[in-house]
């Protein structure tokens, strides 16, 4: 394996405690794009490149790197909200769960019955890891925008299990990730300006006021 693809997952593994530490949801906006086109170049370095991995590559780039941050930007402008001021558990707490959690994935994946060739990667624990950030970004923010960027991460993750499957998965299977993850973009988007519209808020917790 490329040992350049295991310095993109180290940059992973970095580009997840800065989501963590940080209350700008812009930043947290291009964290995802950054970590996108990141995963998007791994694939062509970890096999032989062939016409099914650029396009796995091309459309990670494409969509999650430009399309989906291009959607989350505007709809940040559409709110106006730019920080996470309150989440349900402060800054320095979730970074350091999350350092534990990353703890724990290496852990983990020492123990799994991994192939031979698979063994030495970070592959797994850096799936593990960023599904892990995922999560806590899901149960810990309060604004909406901060949750989708939540459900992205924790997506990439799922993408970096797959990175050592990229031979067996058939294309139209991963477009269809892709597809699947754009549509949920577009439904997110949706909840999010009717959230806006009824609370004038994104404020998610808002939603527990609501009565038949």
């Amino acid at each position: 394996m490329n040992t350049f693809a295991d310095q993109l997952l180290v940059l992973v593994f970095l580009l997840n405690f800065m989501v963590l530490g940080s209350s700008r949801i812009g930043i947290a906006i291009r964290v995802v794009a950054v970590q996108g086109m990141v995963l998007g170049l791994i694939p062509s370095l970890i096999h032989q490149v062939s016409p099914h991995l650029l396009l796995i590559s091309v459309g990670m780039v494409g969509v999650k790197g430009f399309l989906i941050p291009a959607l989350l930007n505007r709809a940040v402008r559409t709110v106006g909200i730019k920080r996470e001021e309150t989440p349900f558990l402060g800054y320095v707490p979730i970074m350091l769960v999350g350092a534990v959690a990353t703890a724990l994935a290496f852990l983990f994946a020492d123990k799994l019955p991994l192939a031979p060739q698979h063994k030495d990667l970070l592959f797994v624990p850096a799936a593990i890891a960023t599904l892990m950030t995922g999560f806590l970004l899901l149960v810990s923010r309060k604004k909406a925008i901060s949750q989708v960027t939540g459900y992205l991460i924790l997506e990439n993750g799922i993408f970096i299990f797959g990175l050592l499957l990229t031979e067996a998965m058939p294309v139209m299977v991963e477009a269809g990730a892709l597809l699947d993850l754009l549509v949920g973009i577009f439904v997110m988007g949706i909840i999010i300006n009717q959230i806006s519209q009824e609370f004038s808020s994104i404020d998610t917790s808002r939603l527990t006021s609501l009565k038949e």
